[in-house]
């Protein structure tokens, strides 16, 4: 069985984004029960020198959603952010791009294959083809801000495990 680019990365980005989204509920659901403020986790970082959870939330959409939309158009820029700087701002970003990722169909994401796609670095401009761009350059991406932002989460005290990261897994039925 051959695996389409669908299931490579929008199916992936799906499962996984529905984890985040699964995961932010069960934390702010920690957070009422123990009278945390979820607004002090937005900014909260692993380390000094990491980017806020917040971020880590974009960039998990910037590398699904808008990889896969980057590559449609032709070029993809780095996640600079929405403006959601609250919890539930973040709680409706996942949940939108969740929604969006769902209305691309297969053929929608294996047409993307071949397409030329430039990722702009500032001055900087990288050339890729779309399934090395969203194979080697996003899923890794998209992989270690949804993985950051869970681990944020786990420093605050919330009670996850892996698999309220893997999500909604394909057995055989």
């Amino acid at each position: 069985m051959a695996i389409s680019l669908y299931d490579a990365s929008a199916a992936l980005f799906i499962q996984t984004l529905g984890a985040v989204d699964g995961f932010l509920g069960r934390s702010l659901k920690h957070f009422q029960e123990h009278n945390i403020d979820p607004e002090v986790v937005v900014e909260t970082r692993l380390f000094s020198d990491m980017l806020p959870f917040r971020y880590q939330i974009q960039a998990a959409i910037g590398h699904s959603l808008g990889a896969l939309q980057g590559v449609k158009s032709g070029v993809f820029n780095p996640p600079h952010g929405n403006p959601a700087t609250d919890y539930a701002g973040l709680q409706k970003e996942v949940a939108d791009a969740i929604a969006a990722l769902k209305a691309m169909t297969p053929a929608d994401v294996n047409a993307l294959e071949g397409k030329d796609v430039a990722f702009n670095l500032g001055e900087r401009s990288l050339p890729f083809i779309g399934e090395n761009f969203l194979l080697t350059f996003s899923l890794p991406n998209f992989h270690f801000h949804a993985t950051t932002a869970y681990d944020i989460l786990r420093q605050k005290g919330v009670p996850l495990g892996k698999r309220n990261y893997l999500g909604a897994i394909k057995m055989k039925t």
